[in-house]
């Protein structure tokens, strides 16, 4: 295993990661999301993650409003790849745990063990409110997640008919086959980072994935999700974190790059829709207005990841520090995905190779 794993995160959503309308975002259409995914793989990038998105943020860039579903987007890619992890992002009011587990299982077979889950509990309430059902506080959304993946896990591990009693779910007589080819089941992904979310991730999940503004905060996020699944849970959990790359040959160039896209090219308007829905929703809301700025700003290269702005080697510094602070791996976005993901292979996965933090194809 690399020690800084990779994931291309976003392909499925209109404009990807970046809240801007400069030209180069994701359009959504199939043929660029399979060329996409066929260049990751090319270049040895570990796995695909979609965001599970059902309406858009407004404004001029109207971010996010063209989506594909990520469970069938999963299985499509899943044929068109041969080694690349995929994953389906689904939050988990969309959808029932018996046809999660019966999608998730058929797209393990589809791609030969290659399937994640990246579990999400449900926090934007316009998209919620479009399925009927109520928005749930904070902390019950946690609680359904952890009997929605419960039940799940049930499902892909027993091979006796059981029924499922909880405050959220009740169902006699339930079996799932065929049993997932990845024993005991799939990777689980999730974004824990309230409270009740990383504790979530310690219990459920082998991949958490944090946001943070600094590598500072983010250090002290690894240790507390570790911290959190060693002592209550008696388990080992990779945490992940965000990058969004701004790169170009001289530091100059990468600045005035960054600042076309975000100053020239962002959309205020959607990327503060956003910020303002997650901080609510999630129960983390910003009191400080320089913190608040440098989210917004974050959000805005690339749904609040870390904006890595500079040459080859600076954002190849950037990654190493990461690992340096406890991370496993990075997920990735640009303003434009083909470019950034030819440039990452021939002028910046060559560093990470000769540091050690990648292992060549």
């Amino acid at each position: 295993m690399n020690r800084l794993q990779l994931a291309v995160f976003g392909t499925n959503v209109s404009h990807g990661c970046t809240i801007s309308t400069a030209p180069g975002g994701v359009e959504v259409e199939w043929a660029e999301t399979v060329m996409l995914a066929r260049l990751a793989e090319q270049i040895g990038i570990e796995a695909l993650i979609p965001v599970c998105r059902w309406k858009g943020f407004g404004g001029p860039s109207d971010f996010n409003a063209r989506t594909f579903e990520t469970y069938t987007w999963a299985a499509g890619l899943a044929q068109a790849t041969s080694r690349i992890k995929v994953f389906a992002t689904t939050a988990v009011p969309s959808i029932h745990p018996v046809l999660a587990a019966k999608q998730g299982v058929t797209i393990d077979h589809i791609s030969g063990g290659r399937f994640g889950l990246n579990v999400v509990a449900g926090w934007n309430a316009p998209e919620v409110e479009m399925f009927g059902t109520p928005q749930l506080s904070h902390v019950d959304r946690y609680a359904y997640a952890d009997e929605w993946m419960s039940f799940i896990k049930q499902l892909w591990r027993d091979n006796e008919p059981f029924d499922f009693s909880g405050k959220f779910f009740n169902a006699p007589g339930c079996i799932a086959e065929p049993k997932p080819q990845q024993q005991p089941w799939p990777r689980i992904m999730s974004a824990g980072v309230s409270p009740a979310g990383r504790r979530f991730a310690a219990k459920h999940a082998d991949m958490n994935f944090i946001l943070a503004p600094n590598l500072e905060h983010a250090r002290a996020t690894v240790a507390d999700v570790q911290r959190i699944a060693q002592d209550e849970f008696s388990r080992q959990v990779e945490v992940w974190g965000n990058a969004a790359i701004f790169c170009r040959a001289t530091h100059s160039a990468a600045e005035a790059h960054y600042r076309d896209v975000i100053h020239t090219h962002g959309d205020l308007i959607a990327a503060g829709n956003l910020l303002d829905t997650f901080t609510r929703e999630s129960g983390s809301q910003i009191d400080d207005p320089a913190l608040r700025e440098q989210y917004l700003r974050n959000m805005m290269a690339g749904y609040s990841g870390f904006p890595v702005v500079g040459t080859p080697a600076e954002v190849a510094d950037f990654l190493e520090a990461m690992v340096e602070c406890g991370m496993a791996g990075a997920t990735l976005s640009w303003p434009d995905y083909a470019a950034g993901l030819t440039q990452f292979a021939t002028e910046i996965l060559p560093l990470l190779e000769a540091r050690g933090l990648r292992q060549p194809v």
